[in-house]
C-alpha cells in the first residue's frame, strides 16, 4: 500500500474515531490538532500533527506552535514534542496519529507537570491629574424612552404577557392566491 493509500485510510480512521469530539479538529488533509486539559487551564495544551509526504514510514512533524499554547515555556514544548516524537517512532510504517493523541491524553499531566501557574499581578493606574479625593461619577446607562402611542402600538400587538398571539403571521391563501394568480391551466 503507498503512502497517501495509507493516509487516506487513516483520514477515514480518525474522522470516525473522533466525531463528534471538540476537542479534535481536522485543519487540512495532512494536518490534525487535539486539545488535551480543560479549555482555559494553564496544564491544558493543543498537539498539531502535520503530516510529510512519506507518512507513515517516516514521522509526522509534531508541534505545540498553536497560539493556544502561547502559556507554555519553550522549554516544555520542547519536552512534550520529545516524548510524543519517541513514542511515534515505535510505529514507524504504521498509522500513528490516534497514538500520539491518545497518549497525549493519558499522560497529559505528566507531560505538563513543570508548567508553572501563571502569577496574576494587578496593575494600578495612577492618574497625576485626578485626586484621590474627588468622587468618579458613574455614566447611567439611558433606558430606550417609548412614546404613549408606541407603547399602546405594542400593547395591541402583544397578549398580557407580552407574546405576540399565535398565527399572528400567517397567510391567508385564498386572499393571497387572489392577489398574486393561480396556476394557468394552459
Amino acid at each position: 500500500m503507498s503512502c497517501k493509500e495509507q493516509q487516506e485510510e487513516e483520514q477515514e480512521v480518525l474522522a470516525s474515531i473522533y466525531e463528534g469530539d471538540e476537542c479534535f479538529k481536522q485543519v487540512n488533509e495532512s494536518t490534525y490538532q487535539y486539545k488535551i486539559g480543560e479549555s482555559g487551564h494553564y496544564k491544558s495544551f493543543l498537539v498539531e500533527v502535520k503530516w510529510t509526504e512519506n507518512y507513515p514510514d517516516c514521522l509526522p512533524d509534531v508541534n505545540l506552535n498553536a497560539f493556544y499554547n502561547n502559556h507554555i515555556t519553550s522549554d516544555i514544548k520542547q519536552s512534550v514534542v520529545s516524548q510524543l516524537e519517541e513514542e511515534a517512532e515505535q510505529y514507524l510504517g504504521c498509522a500513528m496519529t490516534y497514538t500520539i493523541f491518545e497518549l497525549a491524553k493519558e499522560n497529559g499531566e505528566e507531560l505538563m507537570a513543570n508548567q508553572k501557574e501563571p502569577v496574576v499581578t494587578k496593575v494600578e493606574e495612577s492618574n497625576e491629574n485626578t485626586n484621590s479625593n474627588q468622587p468618579v461619577a458613574k455614566k447611567k446607562e439611558k433606558k430606550e424612552q417609548l412614546t404613549k402611542q408606541q407603547k399602546r402600538k405594542l400593547a395591541d400587538r402583544t397578549d398580557h404577557k407580552g407574546e405576540r398571539p399565535r398565527g399572528w403571521d400567517w397567510i391567508d391563501v385564498v386572499k393571497h392566491l387572489s392577489r398574486t394568480g393561480g396556476k394557468n391551466d394552459s
